[in-house]
């Protein structure tokens, strides 16, 4: 997937956050903690649903903790620093 696909890459208020998919093994924490922000696709693979704004930033960030394998990447948008991991 390309990574300017929204559903790969997108910005939510100050963070911009992306999912790695050739390091997503599909575990679904993320749709756990973040229902509205995560999905997993028909690859068992997650993507970032369109209703992602709807979940507060700090659950955004609590989802890619949550990550086994540490494929989703947090940047807060201002100061360009790597959230997470």
């Amino acid at each position: 997937m390309d990574t300017n696909d929204p559903k790969v890459k997108r910005t939510i208020r100050n963070l911009t956050m992306w999912i790695d998919r050739d390091l997503c093994i599909g575990a679904a924490t993320c749709v756990a903690i973040a229902p509205k922000a995560w999905v997993l696709d028909d690859e068992a693979k997650a993507i970032i649903l369109d209703t992602a704004e709807e979940e507060s930033d700090e659950i955004l960030i609590e989802a890619a903790k949550g990550c086994p394998v540490m494929a989703i990447f947090v940047v807060d948008k201002k100061t360009g620093k790597q959230l997470f991991p």
